[in-house]
């Protein structure tokens, strides 16, 4: 069962790195473009809001299902014990 915990956990690391990678990569070729880019500095904060957001929101999901899987470690352990 600890494998599945290690899977997660790999698995939940590597969705985080790779978004937070994206985001720096994209927030770099902005920094690059310059501001003439098109955007304002609203619309820019905005999108680095909601990136954000969609961090937390992964974050959170990563975090239940550790707990799912801690609960059924726990229940497989006590119903081997009985």
């Amino acid at each position: 069962m600890q494998d599945v915990y290690i899977v997660v956990i790999v698995f939940g690391s590597i969705l985080l790195l790779t978004a937070i990678v994206g985001g720096v990569i994209l927030w770099g070729l902005r920094i690059l473009r310059g501001s003439g880019g098109g955007k304002s500095l609203e619309e820019e904060t905005q999108l680095m809001q909601e990136l954000y957001r969609g961090l937390r929101r992964m974050e959170q999901r990563i975090e239940t299902l550790e707990t799912i899987l801690m609960d059924q470690q726990e229940n497989q352990h006590k119903e081997n014990i009985s």
